[in-house]
């Protein structure tokens, strides 16, 4: 899973911005102004039952990384966090 969701950074976060992108999943801030250190992405492809392919964009590590537990649930109560 992403670091990102668990990180004090990640509603501002340029990075996450990207991955988010890739995801396909609504944004959580259309300006980040924020660019970590150093992210390292993890990319996993995989095949899916449809016989199409699907990628999987993970932060696995970031030099900014700043733990804030939960982070991404209190600014999205209620939702899932993408996978």
């Amino acid at each position: 899973m992403c670091i990102c969701v668990d990180c004090a950074w990640v509603d501002r976060c340029k990075t996450y911005f990207k991955v988010e992108e890739h995801h396909g999943v609504k944004h959580l801030s259309q300006n980040p102004d924020f660019q970590g250190a150093n992210p390292k992405i993890h990319i996993n492809i995989f095949d899916m039952p449809d016989n199409t392919t699907g990628i999987e964009w993970d932060v696995r590590g970031c030099d900014s990384f700043r733990p804030d537990q939960g982070r991404w649930s209190r600014l999205r109560p209620g939702e899932e966090i993408p996978k």
